[in-house]
């Protein structure tokens, strides 16, 4: 399919796992891609291995003047923009590992995950919002996560700045709409990139038991629904949020063990 035929969106985080997964899909089908990323080698890599369709960015999200050059050098080299994909977010590992509760967690990682994951995404729509006007309309897709549609145990920096982000998604979409741009989410559950496959088999064994498919999921699966996102197929749907996680967030939370009692007692 060439759904996405000449359309030029702008990407973040365009260099990790479901990033280049989504840039390979745009470029797929047909899409012009500016793929930004901080990590500058691998994105002029990724740009390198599929082609001029495809214009490497080095972009901070945490800083609104990276940002904004950024999406004007997009327009200038495409001439337009027409959907702005906010991918990028705080991520490294000894980030995750000091964001746990709300009495642990350091007030630096609750402010700077709050800044970069969300502010980014302000930062991010401030800037391309004329852009998108200019060109008639457009499409605005933000990742957040399902760790914004539950309690969990830790990362608590992290999931509240993604929950704020499914407010802020609404609130775009309401203010905005009207005048042509839709805006929705990604909320991703555990997808198998080559980063996550670094948590070990008793953690992914863990993950697996509460899924309601046969398998974890991969980039391919996200790039597929920021595919329709991003094309004129989702025009009707805008102000959402859509939870790709293998059904993580669907179901009740005594589910897997009580499979487990059922099946030992022969029910």
């Amino acid at each position: 399919m060439q759904r996405l035929q000449d359309k030029v969106i702008l990407i973040t985080g365009a260099a990790g796992g479901i990033g280049s997964g989504c840039v390979e899909r745009f470029v797929a089908e047909g899409a012009l891609v500016a793929a930004a990323d901080i990590a500058e080698e691998r994105v002029r890599a990724l740009a390198e291995r599929l082609g001029s369709r495809v214009l490497p960015l080095v972009i901070d999200i945490g800083d609104e003047q990276s940002f904004k050059n950024g999406i004007e050098a997009a327009v200038d080299r495409f001439g337009k923009l027409d959907v702005l994909f906010n991918n990028a977010a705080l991520t490294d590992a000894a980030t995750h590992s000091l964001d746990t509760t709300v009495t642990e967690t350091p007030v630096d990682v609750w402010t700077r995950t709050l800044h970069v994951n969300l502010t980014g995404c302000l930062f991010g729509c401030r800037h391309a919002i004329p852009h998108l006007l200019a060109s008639g309309g457009g499409s605005i897709i933000n990742t957040a996560s399902n760790g914004a549609l539950g309690g969990d145990s830790v990362r608590i920096a992290y999931c509240t700045s993604k929950a704020a982000i499914v407010a802020f998604t609404k609130h775009l979409a309401t203010q905005y709409g009207r005048q042509g741009i839709r805006c929705n989410a990604i909320a991703p559950g555990p997808i198998m990139t080559e980063q996550f496959r670094h948590i070990g088999p008793e953690m992914e064994a863990i993950l697996r038991r509460q899924l309601l498919t046969s398998e974890l999921g991969k980039p391919e699966d996200i790039a597929a629904l920021a595919a329709y996102l991003a094309s004129d197929e989702s025009r009707y749907m805008t102000g959402q949020t859509l939870a790709i996680d293998g059904g993580f967030t669907t179901h009740l939370a005594h589910t897997a063990d009580l499979e487990d009692y059922m099946r030992a007692a022969g029910a």
